[in-house]
């Protein structure tokens, strides 16, 4: 039985994180901890994280009085890394839930690569945007009577998002993001965006 790629990174991603994170931290000679880089080449301050919340389709309904609701229950797994305070790199696997759409669903997942600036504004708050590139993978189902193409596309796009970060300790920090992402659908190419809450953890 095939397995898609896709379908195993979640986990994969999800493991190598958490093997990662566990292992980030190694006890010196004095008996304090030891902190080391982020996995990631070149960078430090490593982190992983997970976001939930909704996504938004710009697509058109096609023709017909059929049921049609543009969002989706979104969600995503990353990890990134900084190469100084101010700079750094991060990607992950998005997963943008079902739109509503031509009788029946249209859904799209894809996997992301950022470069994030961010901004301190103090000891806990920071801001951050982020520029790069999504690889997706979209299926529009439905009725093709209505005079939308449906199937299946892929391919590249461009991305961008801002967001602001709470460190409510040392290691843990809740994020709110708004991330756009220009995908490749079989009637075209689309805009989707994701607006998302979750938590990171520093290691």
């Amino acid at each position: 039985m095939k397995i898609s790629m896709f379908r195993m990174l979640p986990c994969v991603l999800a493991l190598a994180c958490g093997a990662t994170a566990a292992t980030a931290q190694t006890t010196n000679r004095s008996g304090t901890m030891a902190e080391r880089s982020s996995f990631i080449p070149y960078t430090q301050q490593g982190y992983i994280g997970l976001n939930a919340g909704q996504s938004k389709y710009s697509l058109d309904s096609g023709i017909g009085n059929y049921k049609f609701d543009d969002t989706g229950t979104a969600f995503k797994i990353y990890a990134g890394g900084y190469i100084n305070p101010n700079f750094g790199v991060e990607f992950g696997y998005l997963n943008f839930g079902k739109a509503n759409r031509l009788g029946d669903s249209t859904k799209a997942q894809g996997l992301n690569l950022s470069v994030v600036g961010r901004l301190p504004l103090n000891e806990q708050f920071d801001v951050f945007g982020k520029v790069g590139t999504t690889y997706a993978r979209t299926r529009t189902n439905g009725y093709s009577n209505l005079g939308v193409q449906t199937g299946k596309d892929n391919g590249f796009g461009l991305s961008y998002g801002l967001g602001a970060r709470w460190a409510f300790n040392q290691q843990w920090a809740a994020v709110l993001e708004w991330e756009r992402h220009r995908l490749h659908f079989a009637d075209g190419k689309s805009n989707t965006n994701m607006t998302t809450l979750g938590v990171q953890y520093r290691y």
